[in-house]
């Protein structure tokens, strides 16, 4: 399964909660999140890897984009 989060504007720990939703309901897969600031980037990555998920950070011009796939 792949599905993309767009979380970029939104204030932790909403990009946090969002992505932990789209995680459980993929179970396996990729899950690609959009985030606009570095602290989101970071609390995103970390839940993800506490869930069993592998997390590859790309930088944009927008901000981040976080590839998780387990």
């Amino acid at each position: 399964m792949s599905e993309t989060v767009d979380c970029r504007g939104l204030a932790c720990p909403e990009p946090v909660l969002l992505a932990r939703e789209a995680l459980q309901r993929a179970g396996a897969g990729t899950v690609t999140v959009l985030v606009s600031s570095g602290v989101a980037r970071d609390n995103v990555s970390r839940a993800a890897r506490q869930m069993g998920w592998s997390v590859a950070v790309e930088n944009t011009a927008e901000g981040y984009v976080l590839t998780l796939s387990k």
